[in-house]
């Protein structure tokens, strides 16, 4: 019995299984909607705050 876990989008049950093209999503279509969130910094890391500004110069 293979284990079955959320897609992180819609909640739909997805078998953990190598035939699963998009796990942990159920459908390329989830798949989507969350590298959008992404994208658009919907989703973001945490990370503590710094008092030093940087331009966007200076990163590259």
């Amino acid at each position: 019995m293979a284990l079955k876990v959320s897609c992180p989008i819609c909640a739909a049950k997805v078998e953990w299984i190598a035939e699963q093209r998009f796990k942990p999503f159920c459908s390329e279509r989830c798949k989507m909607i969350d590298l959008g969130d992404w994208a658009t910094e919907a989703h973001k890391i945490p990370c503590e705050s710094s008092d030093v500004e940087v331009s966007d110069d200076e990163l590259f």
